[in-house]
Order: C-alpha cells, then sequence, then structure tokens
C-alpha cells in the first residue's frame, strides 16, 4: 500500500509538471506562408499588411479581429503558425465576403490585444498543444 501511495504521489507530481504551460513567441514571414497555402486564400478579397495600402480612398466597413488556435501536438512550430496563420487570414477574409469588402487592409499581429505591426512577418504563439494567431484588421471596399 505505501509504494502505490509513494507511486501515485509520484505519477501526480509528474503530470503537474507535465501541464506547465508553454507561450513561445515567432516571428514568421508572412509571404512565405500566403505562398505555401496560396490554395486556401480566397484570390478576390485583397489583403494588405500594417502600412502598405491600396491606392484610393477606401471605403471603410469596420475593423475585425480574427483569433485562431490549431493543434499543434507533436508538430514544429513553423507547420502549424503558417497553419493557423491562414485559418486567421481566412477568418479576415469571410468577413469581408460578409459585409460586401473587397479587401482588407492595415493587417496586423494583435495577441492579447497587442499590436505588432510589420509588413514582413507575422506574430504566432506556440504552446504545447496549441499555436495561435491573432491577426486585426480593417475590412474596406476599394473605389473602382
Amino acid at each position: 500500500m505505501k509504494n502505490y501511495l509513494l507511486s501515485l504521489l509520484t505519477l501526480t507530481v509528474l503530470m503537474t509538471l507535465n501541464l506547465e504551460a508553454r507561450d513561445t513567441k515567432y516571428l514568421f514571414p508572412i509571404e512565405d506562408a500566403l505562398t505555401k497555402h496560396s490554395d486556401n486564400v480566397a484570390p478576390n478579397i485583397k489583403l494588405y499588411f500594417a502600412t502598405q495600402s491600396p491606392e484610393g480612398e477606401p471605403d471603410h466597413l469596420g475593423t475585425f479581429t480574427s483569433n485562431k488556435t490549431t493543434n499543434a501536438r507533436l508538430k514544429g512550430p513553423r507547420p502549424s503558425c503558417d497553419w493557423v496563420f491562414i485559418s486567421a487570414v481566412l477568418g479576415l477574409q469571410q468577413k469581408a465576403m460578409e459585409l460586401g469588402g473587397d479587401a482588407v487592409i492595415n493587417i496586423h499581429s494583435y495577441y492579447k490585444e497587442i499590436e505588432m505591426s510589420d509588413e514582413s512577418v507575422y506574430e504566432c504563439h506556440d504552446g504545447k498543444n496549441v499555436s495561435r494567431v491573432v491577426l486585426r484588421g480593417t475590412v474596406v471596399r476599394l473605389e473602382e
């Protein structure tokens, strides 16, 4: 009985240590993820990251956040981060379609409501089980 209790206590301690959360921040290239998953991205909704902007004065339809996660268990951070980045981009594009927009401008990372604006990289947080990307952008209708 004593050995059983000791084994149970040891197992409990090991499980507690194993549950420790990991939240590693990565910055990965936007262009690489978009190129790798180009078949998934809607070509009719244009994307403008950070300070990139379309020509003319677009009609603003609202600013929205796309908060996505994906299973990262037994995967490297790059593949799971690129996949969840595309999922977040698709969330913004879906919102644009719903509102009759044809572009999303000022797309930037917005993890824990902290803005990180960059034209070439996105922010991904990779944990033991989940990778997360949060993007924020403004849906617009471009003038023709």
